[in-house]
């Protein structure tokens, strides 16, 4: 998918047609850039501010049609909070906020008045790729199967400039942004396909052609090889449909040889129809993003590769189609894991944790990994915990949960730690198999589906991201993302990576 929006940093504009934009603090205390277009105009922003519900809160804006003698096309007033509260994510939602405000215009060149604009620890080279990052992120968009869209439906805007004192430095920090971007759309991607076009061989398919040319070494297995390695619950999953399942192997030899690789494991169900323990029908389309946590992955190594990044990463996503055939796996069966351990499948509905459960242990078996992270929309319980506000962040070691608290907090993507006990674990108990797929109860769902994913890391350090709830957001508009599938969790493993993993 090619890049929606051209990005450039330049200490002065250089066309006239176009929309500038200036932004206001909280308070409506004005940039100095917003300050001097003001006196130029005679008052002209003073008297829209004070004419207009604005407040200079991120997310406010005003646009004002510019005075025939300024030459410019409009001129548009973006909030800017806070300025002590200036931070990665904060910076990025204000360039959100701000291609929003764009995209509403007919306007096809934004020009952005930063200037001097530095704060704390952040340069003017670091804020302006900040901000234009965040535009970058929110101008994504699918349409490839809309054919009767008008010109006037879509946004016109191609060309986002940011006028900074330090160009330079803003166009170095940009490109391992635009890399995470490239990253979140891939993960976006590939989550918004219908299943009629993503399914598990066309998936590997398409992670072959996405990352095989940037140097990432790709493996797929067929049923066949999984077979014989003896990953029963993963194919039983797959078991129902005619599409044949797959695990795809990644690995970015980015660190030295000798360094041991660090693991991500995504889980890849490309439909989620329940199996034989069927969902309602209604809203069962969405089951298509049940994938989310392979393409975060997948995302990921997008990133990884693109920016070159100083590391051996091994991912990992078990991809299957869970589909109620008459060869389907039923409530009742036991299956025996790649582990050894057999599982008593009470609800063919909770199959993402089948598929993980083998993708786990084989990644530890094989590649020794320092830690593995794996993230799944594994189940309803964690939106019923946390919403649509945080993922669920489960672990057996305390240093890996802390890094990705901290990972999460400068990224932007939020995630919160859940208790993990003998006593949840004791709730899979099973009395005719190593253990339960669930416990007989309503329960503590999201926490016995960690207790049992626990049983496959073969205690190497790991952790699991239950990204049910932030994975695909409709209720509300997100800052850096339409509505729809969001990428959560590429911003935040990449922080992971690059502050804690890299040479």
């Amino acid at each position: 998918m090619e890049i929606p929006l051209k990005v450039q940093f330049l200490k002065e504009a250089d066309n006239t047609d176009v929309a500038i934009v200036v932004g206001v603090f909280a308070d409506n205390e004005m940039t100095a850039a917003a300050q001097f277009l003001n006196d130029t105009t005679h008052g002209l922003l003073k008297t829209a501010i004070e004419t207009n519900r604005f407040k200079g809160k991120i997310g406010d804006s005003v646009s004002i049609i510019a005075p025939n003698d300024l030459k410019v096309r409009r001129i548009i007033l973006a909030g800017f909070g806070k300025k002590e509260d200036l931070s990665h994510k904060v910076l990025q939602d204000i360039g959100g906020h701000i291609y929003a405000s764009l995209a509403a215009t007919p306007d096809k060149e934004a020009v952005l008045h930063l200037s001097d604009l530095s704060e704390g620890s952040l340069g003017k080279g670091d804020i302006a790729a900040l901000i234009a990052s965040g535009a970058l992120m929110r101008s994504w968009r699918f349409d490839k199967y809309m054919t009767k869209q008008k010109a006037d439906e879509l946004p016109q805007l191609e060309t986002f400039s940011v006028i900074t004192e330090d160009p330079e430095t803003a166009t170095q920090a940009f490109m391992p942004l635009k890399a995470v971007a490239e990253g979140v759309f891939l993960c976006r991607e590939v989550a918004t396909e219908p299943c009629n076009v993503i399914y598990p061989e066309t998936y590997a398919d398409k992670i072959k052609e996405e990352l095989k040319p940037l140097n990432v070494d790709i493996e797929i297995l067929g049923e066949k090889d999984m077979k014989k390695l003896g990953m029963g619950c993963l194919l039983g999953v797959g078991q129902g449909s005619s599409k044949e399942s797959k695990l795809v192997v990644m690995q970015w030899k980015g660190g030295a040889s000798d360094q041991q690789p660090i693991a991500f494991v995504g889980k890849g169900v490309t439909f989620d129809t329940g199996g034989i323990s069927l969902k309602p029908g209604l809203n069962m389309h969405e089951m298509k993003y049940d994938m989310c946590g392979s393409a975060v992955v997948v995302g990921l190594m997008k990133t990884l590769a693109l920016r070159k990044a100083k590391v051996n990463v091994v991912a990992v996503v078990g991809l299957v189609e869970n589909m109620p055939d008459g060869n389907a796996i039923r409530p009742g069966d036991v299956l025996t894991s790649l582990s050894g351990q057999t599982v008593e499948v009470l609800n063919t509905d909770a199959e993402g944790r089948l598929v993980l459960c083998d993708a786990l242990w084989y990644t530890q078996d094989r590649f020794k990994p320092q830690f593995m992270v794996n993230l799944a929309t594994l189940t309803g319980a964690i939106l019923v915990a946390l919403g649509d506000l945080h993922a669920g962040l489960f672990s057996n070691n305390d240093e890996l949960s802390k890094r990705l608290e901290d990972a999460a907090d400068k990224s932007g993507d939020p995630i919160w730690r859940l208790p993990m006990t003998t006593d949840y674990d004791k709730m899979l108990k099973s009395p005719v198999a190593d253990m339960q797929n669930i416990s007989n109860g309503r329960l503590a769902g999201s926490i016995t589906a960690a207790q049992f994913l626990e049983r496959f890391v073969n205690k190497v350090p790991w952790a699991h991201l239950d990204i049910a709830g932030m994975s695909w957001i409709d209720s509300r508009q997100l800052p850096t993302a339409p509505k729809g599938a969001t990428g959560f969790g590429v911003r935040l493993l990449n922080r992971l990576v690059k502050d804690h993993y890299e040479a």
